[in-house]
């Protein structure tokens, strides 16, 4: 791969993780800790929190819209619980067979919203669907990503939008004296990513 490429690459790698630092700070400076799989805010915050909170019956009528939308948007429920099902059994029925690591599901699909005192019911219903649903699409998109990698990783002639990570990776387009020489150490790869 170029050496510029991989010198970028290496640079936003960094710059993630720097940013992954710095918003770890942010967390100390609201005032929460994070236990193992639970959220906990200092008391006075949590109190602060509960005040904030607007009742049920203030936020339905600022926003009578959002019960008349409700079926349309939680009808939503049942193709993501079947894909998530569907794509679970894909991956854990197929990549032992190629060798390709498991993607774990509760690195993308973070259920702790639940836990912010200043959401009534129906704003943390929402919360819990909304991180179901963009987590269920991040854990699916992985799987896929790294099914692609296994059998074609290949970059396409014109530009796409929204690659996941590993895209940046892949041979170049019309490189066919790569693909033939590197697709063994893609599909190896594969065994030891996280």
């Amino acid at each position: 791969m170029n050496t510029r490429i991989d010198q970028l690459l290496q640079q936003i790698r960094q710059l993630e993780e720097e940013l992954r630092a710095e918003l770890n700070q942010r967390s100390q400076v609201i005032g929460f800790t994070i236990r193992g799989k639970r959220v906990e805010f200092e008391k006075s915050i949590k109190k602060t929190h509960k005040k904030l909170k607007i009742s049920l019956w203030r936020w339905l009528g600022v926003r009578p819209v959002n019960i008349i939308t409700m079926p349309i948007i939680y009808a939503m429920i049942v193709p993501l619980l079947a894909i998530d099902l569907l794509v679970s059994f894909y991956q854990l029925s197929c990549f032992p067979i190629y060798r390709i690591k498991l993607v774990r599901r509760r690195d993308y699909i973070v259920l702790d919203r639940h836990h912010l005192h200043y959401l009534n019911f129906f704003e943390r219903f929402h919360c819990i669907y909304c991180a179901y649903g963009n987590g269920v699409v991040a854990y699916i998109r992985e799987i896929l990503a790294r099914t692609e990698q296994y059998f074609c990783p290949i970059k396409h002639a014109r530009k796409v939008l929204g690659t996941h990570e590993r895209y940046q990776y892949f041979i170049e387009y019309g490189d066919a004296e790569s693909y033939h020489q590197r697709l063994q150490s893609y599909r190896d790869k594969l065994a030891e990513d996280s």
